[in-house]
């Protein structure tokens, strides 16, 4: 059975690609700072950590690949928004979105970079169409979207010669978490539940 590690797996984006991947046959291992409402199963794995602590992202990803056969699939998904206009973000928040965003996508990619090259597997990064584009109202957001796309396409000719694919995913708006956006006092929430979001697409349509 091949695996599939999703950060970001308890949202609702992580658990419909998980959903989809275990349908096809898949196991897939669900990592989120709170996994609580994720069961494990035959086919899924919760894994509850934060992803920002370094030191347990390596523990946690040391654990994962004892565990399993083979590490086939890397799916970067967990992130986080951030709206209102930048005269009114701190430093100290627009380096928060890019620590969730970026940082911690690039320590997972470090962490899983061996077992994907031994099953000459994928990464997957979950972008935006604010990786490629401006995005009213956050600048932080869209700038760590674009730090994620520029480091996961240089990746892509690194990794090639090992018989690795490196894709990314731009979605625009998808309505992952409407009605729970966990907004903090920065602006900072979860993605896909801002008002603002003209022209979603839910994470279940086809």
């Amino acid at each position: 059975m091949r695996t599939a590690v999703i950060s970001g797996g308890n949202g609702g984006l992580g658990r419909a690609l998980a959903e989809r991947l275990e349908a096809d046959g898949w196991h897939c291992v669900l990592i989120d700072v709170n996994v609580t409402g994720l069961d494990s199963s035959p086919t899924r794995t919760p894994v509850e950590v934060d992803l920002t602590d370094t030191e347990a992202l390596n523990a946690a990803a040391t654990h994962i690949i004892a565990g399993r056969p083979s590490v086939d699939l890397v799916i970067y998904n967990a992130g986080v928004s951030q709206i209102g206009p930048f005269a009114e973000a701190t430093e100290e928040s627009h380096r928060r979105v890019f620590e969730i965003n970026y940082f911690a996508a690039v320590a997972m990619a470090r962490s899983f970079l061996a077992p994907i090259r031994a099953s000459r597997g994928t990464h997957l990064a979950i972008s935006s169409v604010a990786g490629f584009a401006p995005l009213h109202n956050r600048t932080a957001y869209a700038a760590s979207k674009h730090a994620m796309e520029g480091f996961f396409a240089s990746l892509r000719s690194e990794e090639a010669a090992h018989g690795v694919r490196t894709l990314i995913a731009a979605p625009s708006f998808v309505a992952t978490n409407l009605g729970n956006s966990g907004r903090r006092e920065d602006g900072i929430m979860r993605p896909g539940a801002a008002a603002d979001e003209i022209g979603r697409a839910s994470c279940r349509e086809r």
